[in-house]
């Protein structure tokens, strides 16, 4: 409709006369009556003119300054701004009788709807239009003051013989006027406004104790939303059902009824799905309430629309409660708002063809009422800007909407209501159906709505049995188990429009990708040069053994085979040492399933724990666990292998025993088939906790040694050739021996550091052979030096089962030796590792384009670097050594951190050095570079100095014990009065409590899944972060890489695939100018063909503003606003004492009220808050201090 807004008068040009609009409505010849004003706002107005519309008529809408953007102002042919701007509140602007009246007159309106709510059922407003020479749409103002006080409708009820709840004989203002009531009849009452509706000044008292608060909060709330606190009481019903009777009376004196429809399921008295007829009512009561309805609305000479509200008990017994004049979900086929036009104007129900005899059900129908609304916090109102507003529709659907649309801004002034969507057919069961599919349909973004409990309640089985009753939502738990929308799409737009914003944040990011072009994946050939088809699984592999006869006859086959077996550890470790642990689960997953072909014969894709279970979460936001699923789907036939630090599991420190095994058992359960298991110190004790629960597990257990150092000793004699070595062949074999006793499938050794060269591999691979030839033997290295290759050879020739190697593009330097190199040093001989080179080089020419991906991530090392023989740095860490050194402004004095780093080790007793040791090494090292410290600067000034934490943890013990103990006096000087552990730390700590931490994580995150359990246990931090995260962004493991590390170009286009046959077309259209104000930008992107909005905090804007504070959940001592709205009132100053429970504020939210209380008992400090301040919701209030 167009929209005027003006001062017109009756007498000037109407320019409506000759529309289209015009000219279509001027057909009907019921009305002759041309003008009618809706006095109310939100769907209500819009709902009437439609109708009077169709009855030709102009219509006029009336807003407050706050509603100037709202729909029903849009959708009248005039509107016009109640006062001036300031002159009333939200509220006080839809009960300005006097001006809304004038506004009236001055544009010629000849009939005035006051809707339902508001002004609707207030006599004084009805008389005063009347006196206007205004046609008022409703009851006399004689009916409304005699039915609109519920005390003289209970009167008039009870003159009519119609039974009513026992109750106050007349208006109550006075508390002890109640409390003499509950004396007489007791608990539970419940006390209502005498002048409205709508759940507003309601409240159910059930004991003496909240008799007195809940009273003054029924009178002030009735005072706010009626303009009049006077209220009544009534004994309560348990339980009972509401049923209402829709009644229509003429200026004749006639009275019909449209049946009746059951409102039980409602909250704070307001109704929430209505139901027409009622399902589950007996006829002899139906016909009962139905004939006591009519009776009474004739006896009030009622006239126009209203409703006559009952309640219904256990035993079908029904009292009256109130006549209101509101209209209910029609069931009958009639129009009642054109009934009530049409009435007001002087049409009688005969005339309207409305005789009861012609008055029949037509099937059922449903409306639920969609709000913005949190059920999952207590139906807090939500507030804020609807985003993306998309609705239901389809046969049997009708939407009477107010404020929905996308852009609309959901203030806390009015009511939560959003729009009520009706459904009909001809059984209980098929609107039922059909309600859940339009629910389903409904996509709101921007802020929280009840359409997630709606859908519940729809699902539940009373409600599906129709036999629901007042208080059912409140006693009903189970109800709020809800399963909401995902907001999917707009949780990825947020975090696209931040990327575009303020570029990746992702940790250690520097610059943008060198290729972000589409990747081209390898084509792989069988033996005769025929392509294979990858997307059928692979007949071959490895695994089969494992899963059909179990770990000790793979071990027996493994023996068995001539060649030297390959592990490739690409998809982790490799990585891990090149590109910081970054590589996504998207990019593993798409070469999946061409690995599984090329890699067939291989011993193992090592693929997961160690460092890439926390990255993922830590920095990529994803689930390591979905990632273990989702590689196993795709390559079912190759063994997949961890790391697993011993009774660390895969976090930094030791856990309780019960930790470690049931992290294995989930990952076993998950996927999982070789568990490389070792010690950062080679701390036995510690070693075997995780090889015992891999065995529980039913994994394959790989015992390992951490080799460390350039021991390498001449045949047959025990001379180290580097004397300064503790760690000799003596060692190492005495460590063996006591792997093999715990029992081991295979036998690791994992030299981290890359300092194994051939001859002491030949010499150490050799002499454990020959002591266990029936041992698997699996060999580990980092090509740091550039000996790598040979080294590998050369454990092979010596007796190895198989030996690491990665990637030809991902190899090299501080990861894995080249698995092409490695392949053609063995082709054609015994040890010959059964792998398609061609294939395998094939699949390098994937990694080779997503290196440059990652090239934001890269070390940038330019070559081997042989001092590793020297400092010991492991390969993972080297690189990021370089990082943290850069991050920590040393990175020019690198040279200087290597040599440090040798000079700690030294210190610290010339430990084994692997995660997490090894990090203990490089924080010393790096403390030392910061603080100018030398090897002696340390051993003196240790009592006065403050060691980074992970070394007074390794002097506690929490580590582990390392062989040949820990240095002294360092260890005692630098923990001074710390505990000294001399055990394994895992015998002090306590078991987990699963239970609990399950029930947490279920309070918390509404997850108690094994998986989740287990990440937490491992990193309870990083795992609520990344849920915090994933809360805001949603899951972004399914965006391509190139637009997770890199902002998109202004209309460029692409994909992304949320899942199976769900495909999301984006498109960044521009970047909003910077707001000085809020130091945000709008970012506007194309979302399949729709254009969508997402509001983002520039980073780098300096806003000149400030928000309040936000209470931190974590500290109980912090009060927050539960919900945004007004402070009305404050019930405490600075300095007050009091206790737990006692009010500290009252807050209003969407007309409701709400008493913020005191957590705990206290002194009240840092009240930074006022009466009349607009706070949102979690906005500190104030602190308790105990």
């Amino acid at each position: 409709m167009a929209t005027q807004e003006g001062t017109s008068t009756p007498q000037e040009h109407n320019p409506l006369e000759h529309t289209v609009h015009h000219r279509l409505r001027a057909n009907s010849t019921i009305m002759q009556l041309n003008k009618i004003m809706v006095a109310n706002r939100g769907e209500i107005p819009i709902r009437i003119f439609r109708t009077a519309h169709e009855l030709s008529l102009q219509t006029v809408a009336i807003y407050s300054y706050e509603d100037r953007l709202g729909m029903h102002r849009q959708k009248a042919d005039e509107a016009y701004v109640i006062g001036k701007r300031g002159q009333y509140t939200p509220v006080a602007a839809y009960l300005a009788q006097d001006e809304i009246i004038k506004i009236a007159k001055e544009h010629g309106v000849q009939m005035i709807h006051p809707g339902y709510g508001f002004l609707s059922e207030n006599a004084e407003f009805a008389r005063k239009v009347e006196e206007a020479g205004i046609i008022f749409i409703g009851p006399s103002h004689k009916t409304i003051n005699d039915l609109g006080d519920k005390v003289s409708a209970r009167n008039l009820a009870m003159k009519a013989n119609v039974p009513v709840v026992p109750g106050t004989e007349g208006p109550v203002e006075k508390y002890e006027d109640v409390k003499k009531f509950t004396d007489e009849y007791g608990f539970p009452i419940i006390i209502k406004a005498a002048f409205g509706g709508g759940g507003r000044g309601m409240r159910v008292v059930r004991d003496q104790e909240n008799l007195k608060d809940s009273f003054e909060r029924a009178t002030s709330e009735a005072k706010s939303a009626f303009g009049n606190g006077t209220v009544f009481v009534e004994r309560f019903l348990d339980k009972p059902k509401h049923i209402e009777v829709q009644l229509l009376g003429d200026n004749h004196g006639n009275v019909v009824h449209l049946y009746e429809r059951d409102c039980s399921v409602q909250r704070r008295h307001q109704k929430v799905v209505e139901i027409a007829p009622a399902k589950d009512l007996p006829q002899e009561t139906r016909d009962a309430i139905l004939n006591d309805a009519v009776r009474l609305a004739k006896s009030a000479d009622y006239r126009n629309a209203g409703t006559a509200e009952f309640l219904v008990d256990q035993q079908n017994r029904y009292y009256f409660i109130e006549i209101n004049p509101r209209i209910q979900v029609e069931v009958t086929g009639i129009d009642i708002v054109a009934a009530q036009i049409q009435i007001a104007a002087g049409a009688s129900l005969e005339q309207l063809g409305l005789t009861q005899d012609r008055i029949s059900l037509r099937g059922f129908a449903f409306q639920c009422r969609i709000t913005t609304e949190d059920p999952a916090n207590g139906f807090s109102p939500d507030t804020g800007k609807i985003e993306v507003y998309r609705s239901a529709g389809g046969n049997g659907v009708r939407l009477d909407g107010g404020n929905g649309f996308a852009g609309a801004i959901i203030t806390p002034h009015y009511d939560s209501m959003l729009v009520k969507c009706t459904c009909r057919g001809s059984t209980y069961e098929i609107v039922r159906r059909k309600m859940l599919r339009a629910l389903v349909e409904f996509r709101i973004r921007g802020v929280k709505t009840n359409i997630p409990f709606l859908a519940s309640l729809l699902t539940h089985p009373t409600f599906v049995e129709g036999k629901c009753w007042t208080t059912f939502i409140d006693d009903t738990p189970e109800l709020f188990k809800l399963v909401g929308s995902q907001n999917r799409a707009q949780k990825l737009l947020q975090y696209l429009g931040d990327l575009a914003v303020n570029g990746s944040q992702i940790k250690g990011q520097i610059g943008d990708s060198k290729f972000r072009g589409d990747i081209i994946y390898p084509t792989l050939h069988d033996s005769n040069g025929k392509e294979l088809d990858v997307s059928q699984p692979p007949t071959r592999g490895w695994k089969k053994i494992i899963d059909e006869q179990g770990p000790d006859a793979w071990a027996k086959a493994v023996r068995a085979n001539k060649g030297c077996l390959l592990m490739d550890t690409t998809w982790r470790d490799a990585h891990q040492s090149l590109l910081a642990t970054r590589v996504r689960t998207v990019d593993l997953c798409n070469i999946a399933k061409q690995t599984s072909h090329a890699l067939d014969n291989a011993w193992a894709l090592e693929c997961w724990g160690g460092a890439t279970f926390d990255v993922a979460m830590r920095f990529l936001y994803e689930d390591p666990w979905d990632r273990l699923r989702k590689m196993r789907k795709l390559v079912p036939n190759i063994p997949f292998q961890m790391l697993l630090r011993g009774a660390n599991g895969v976090a930094y420190k030791s856990l309780p025993d019960n930790a470690i095994y049931h992290f294995c058992k989930q990952a076993k359960k998950n996927g999982m088939d070789i568990f490389r298991v070792f010690d950062a110190l080679n701390d036995i004790d510690q070693l075997e906790v995780g090889m015992k629960a891999v065995q529980e597990a039913g994994g394959v257990v790989e015992g390992t040694v951490c080799y460390s150092g350039d021991n390498g000793v001449y045949a047959n004699n025990y001379t180290v050739l580097n004397p300064k070595k503790k760690y000799n062949l003596e060692y190492y074999m005495n460590l063996v021996d006591k792997i093999v006793k715990i029992g081991t499938h295979a036998l690791g050794i994992k030299d981290m550091a890359g300092v194994l060269k051939p001859k002491a591999a030949r010499i150490l691979i050799g002499t454990i052979r020959e002591k266990y030839p029936d041992l698997p033997i699996h060999v580990h290295t980092h090509d740091s030096a550039g000996t790598g290759v040979a080294s590998m050879v050369a454990c092979a020739q010596a007796g190895a089962d198989a030996v690491d190697a990665a990637s030809d593009s991902m190899s090299g330097m501080t990861s894995q030796p080249s698995i092409g190199a490695i392949l053609a040093s063995l082709e054609g001989t015994d040890l010959d590792p059964g792998l398609n080179g061609e294939n395998v080089r094939a699949l390098d020419t994937y990694w080779s384009q997503l290196r440059l991906v990652y090239s934001p991530f890269e070390a940038h090392l330019l070559g081997p670097d042989p001092s590793v023989y020297e400092h010991e740095i492991p390969g993972g860490q080297l690189t990021n050594l370089i990082f943290q050194s850069t991050q920590l402004g040393l990175g020019a004095q690198w040279l200087e951190t290597k040599k440090a780093y040798e000079e700690a080790n030294d210190l610290l007793g010339d430990i084994v050095k692997v995660t997490p040791t090894s990090k203990v090494v490089g924080d010393l090292a790096q403390f030392m570079v910061t603080n100018k410290l030398s090897y002696q600067d340390v051993q003196k000034k240790a009592k006065e100095l403050d060691f980074p934490g992970s070394i007074l943890e390794f002097f506690e013990g929490l580590m582990g014990q390392p062989y040949g103990g820990f240095p002294e006096p360092l260890r005692s000087d630098a923990l001074r009065d710390r505990r000294k552990m001399d055990k394994r730390p895992g015998l002090y700590l306590d078991p987990v409590d699963f239970p609990s931490i399950r029930k947490e994580l279920k309070e918390k995150f509404n997850t108690s899944s094994e998986t989740d359990i287990a990440s937490y246990v491992m990193y309870p931090k990083v795992f609520e972060e990344y849920r915090g995260f994933l809360d805001k962004y949603g899951d972004l493991s399914v965006l391509p890489t190139k637009f997770f590390l890199n902002r998109p170009e202004i209309g460029e286009e692409f994909h992304v695939e949320l899942e199976k046959g769900k495909t999301l077309i984006l498109k960044l259209l521009a970047i909003g100018p910077l707001s000085d104000e809020t130091g945000q930008r709008e970012v506007f992107y194309e979302l399949n063909g729709e254009v969508r909005q997402v509001t983002i905090d520039d980073n780098k804007a300096a806003v000149e503003n400030t928000s309040r504070p936000k209470a931190d959940p974590g500290d109980s001592s912090q009060v927050g606003a539960p919900i945004a709205g007004v402070l009305v009132e404050i019930r405490v100053h600075e300095g007050s004492d009091v206790k737990k429970g006692d009010p500290i504020a009252v807050m209003s939210a969407m007309k409701m009220e709400m008493v913020v209380s005191a957590p705990h008992s206290g002194k009240v400090t840092n009240l930074g808050v006022k009466e009349g301040d607009s706070v949102a919701g979690s906005d500190l209030i104030c602190k308790i201090e105990k």
